[in-house]
């Protein structure tokens, strides 16, 4: 169905209708179920007039990589924000400081595990001590979700009442050790006789983020942080990854699933990567958890979440880049070279990442949906077809897609209004059906 660029605000909001509805199953979470797709369709009619906030965001990465040895063509695979929950993608931008003539080609894959998305850079050959600069943006669309709507009584749930997708995330891992007497002890404290779900949240939070407080303050200073599973976490307190570890161990003890969410936020300085959790609640779905700030529910508008992160990710985690002696971190990149490494000193020099609020707007429950709709069609397709090489009158269609987008996000930004973002993205949706292969 192509959608016109000079269609009124009304014909938008009816078409709206249609592609919701015709996208409902790709558009929620792969977790709910067909009962609750109709009641969100249903929510969506009913509540044309609520309000809803939308949010541009960007994340801005620096990544050079150096080479120890001379080596052939290789391939680094970055995490790339997947479609998932209440973000969309809108495109990859690369910057012109970056080392064109060594990056040979680049594309955006779907990862094995779901949602996930990888960035496969092709880099050519590089001289022993050579260095290579990938900067580069990713921009989002996220629905702000600040999770008000969450009861305050949901019931600790039986490992039988959990959707069978969601029990992968009760499992004991090398950084989330549910063996361990320590942790079983503090979770029963923390537990209490409240039956309580969002109780025992709230109290999982503050705790990991205050417990042994002057201890982290002096390993940081010190550079000394070390292994950040959740038992050393509980232990010594420890970064955003082992508070993470943590706060995952306490909820999977009392079959709560949980999971490590690589994620960008927006603090206001140039970080690695930041880590987060959400726990599944039964009859609602993920919630976020900041056990950095200890805060739970955490809205959804600040951070760009980059991996949703499964039990393999956590038997096969990395040192980090800048303290040697901290371990038990997901990975965020992958090099299938030995001789090539990623170079990063302080944040300041050498690889770094960045989040930045570019703009929101507050429109209507129908029109935000439409936007985000239109968002994930117009990203499938810029996915399927970058980094093909097209030629001809193909080539002009996806170089005038890609214009579109650019314009989408600038009209976004300036205006800050939904109209000239949607007819550029409209726009942009005609060029990419216009490419035939």
């Amino acid at each position: 169905m192509k959608i016109p660029s000079d269609a009124t605000p009304l014909s938008k909001k009816l078409l709206a209708i249609s592609i919701i509805l015709l996208f409902s199953v790709t558009a929620v979470s792969p977790l709910a179920t067909s009962k609750q797709s109709y009641q969100e369709n249903i929510s969506i009619a009913s509540n044309v007039e609520q309000e809803q906030e939308l949010d541009l965001l960007r994340v801005e990465h620096y990544l050079y990589v150096n080479a120890s040895e001379d080596v052939g063509m290789f391939h680094i695979r970055f995490s790339f924000p997947p479609d998932y929950e209440y973000q969309v993608p809108l495109m990859l931008e690369f910057y012109n400081d970056s080392t064109v003539s060594k990056i040979l080609q680049y594309h955006i894959e779907n990862d094995t595990l779901v949602p996930n998305k990888i960035i496969n850079f092709t880099i050519g050959s590089m001289k022993k001590d050579e260095s290579v600069l990938l900067h580069f943006s990713c921009w989002v669309l996220v629905k702000n979700h600040d999770f008000s709507d969450l009861p305050p009584y949901v019931k600790i749930p039986k490992k039988y009442q959990l959707p069978e997708d969601t029990k992968i995330w009760l499992a004991s891992t090398k950084e989330v050790q549910l063996h361990s007497l320590l942790i079983r002890h503090k979770a029963r404290q923390l537990h209490g006789m409240s039956d309580n779900l969002i109780r025992y949240a709230k109290r999982i939070a503050p705790f990991i983020r205050n417990h042994r407080l002057v201890l982290f303050v002096l390993e940081l200073n010190l550079g000394l942080l070390l292994s950040q599973d959740a038992r050393t976490t509980l232990l010594i307190n420890g970064e955003n990854v082992g508070r993470s570890h943590l706060a995952c161990a306490f909820f999977r003890l009392y079959n709560i699933p949980a999971r490590v969410l690589l994620v960008n936020n927006d603090q206001g300085f140039w970080t690695q990567m930041h880590y987060m959790v959400e726990y599944y609640c039964p009859g609602y779905g993920w919630v976020l958890v900041e056990t950095t700030r200890g805060e739970t529910p955490y809205a959804t508008k600040r951070q760009i979440v980059n991996r949703v992160c499964y039990p393999q990710d956590e038997e096969d985690t990395k040192n980090d880049y800048i303290f040697p002696f901290m371990t038990g971190e997901e990975r965020w990149l992958w090099i299938d070279n030995d001789h090539i490494s990623p170079y990063y000193v302080d944040c300041k020099t050498g690889s770094k990442a960045q989040m930045f609020s570019e703009t929101n707007v507050s429109i209507d429950q129908l029109t935000a949906n439409y936007a985000f709709v239109l968002t994930q069609i117009v990203f499938r397709q810029y996915q399927k077809y970058l980094g093909l090489n097209f030629t001809g009158e193909n080539l002009l269609h996806f170089q005038n897609a890609i214009a579109y987008q650019k314009k989408a996000i600038l009209a976004l930004k300036q205006s800050q209004e939904p109209d000239g973002y949607l007819d550029f993205m409209n726009l942009a949706y005609t060029e990419y059906e216009e490419i035939s292969i």
